[in-house]
């Protein structure tokens, strides 16, 4: 087994003892257990518990973050049909949650947690680069969507989406398209009031 391999077993083992156990509760020992492997073998990956946990974290981030370089954004189709467009971007971001369940657990107990703020200040998030590059195309066309605090809006269309996910895969809500479809609506009632195209002057 080469070492990305290991290193990876130990990833999801870690985030499936966070599922089991809690973010505070989570031994080095019970990683080891789920990944088949001694703890001190872990210890030559990661220098403990808080250094795994923010390489869990990166991890999915990452993962989160491909989804968008695999979409087909066509900028020409938020005239037309903005909320559409919204929706093709939003939903397989929602679906990627839906299917990982333990990453959406660990994910969302991370970011509750008293890591995230620290984490956060030094956080790199390069790799959301093609994400950015649609979100300063959706605010070329919407320019009203400047009259929103950014860091309060995608934070709250991050968190929510993760939230709801984390409820399907709990089995507190059904993972059906009337929940998607539900959930989309929650999260766009306030954003579509901004989704109005600029007037061309005359």
């Amino acid at each position: 087994m080469t070492l990305d391999d290991t290193k990876t077993r130990i990833i999801f083992a870690a985030m499936k003892a966070v599922r089991q156990y809690g973010l505070e509760g989570v031994r080095i020992q019970n990683v080891s257990e789920l990944a088949g492997i001694s703890p001190g073998a872990i210890y030559r990956y990661f220098d403990g518990k808080e250094q795994l946990l923010v390489e869990c974290f990166t991890y999915v981030d990452k993962q989160a973050a491909a989804i968008f370089e695999r979409l087909k954004f066509n900028p020409l189709a938020m005239r037309t049909d903005p909320m559409g467009a919204v929706k093709g971007l939003w939903l397989p971001y929602f679906r990627f949650w839906t299917a990982h369940p333990d990453e959406t657990v660990f994910y969302h107990r991370f970011r509750d947690s008293s890591f995230s703020p620290k984490y956060d200040k030094s956080r790199d998030v390069a790799y959301f680069g093609t994400f950015i590059g649609m979100v300063r195309a959706f605010k070329k066309v919407f320019p009203s969507l400047d009259q929103i605090n950014q860091d309060l809006l995608w934070l709250h269309v991050l968190t929510s989406t993760v939230m709801y996910a984390k409820y399907v895969v709990e089995g507190v809500l059904p993972n059906n398209e009337e929940t998607e479809e539900t959930v989309f609506r929650l999260l766009t009632t306030g954003l579509s009031g901004y989704l109005k195209p600029e007037k061309k002057r005359q």
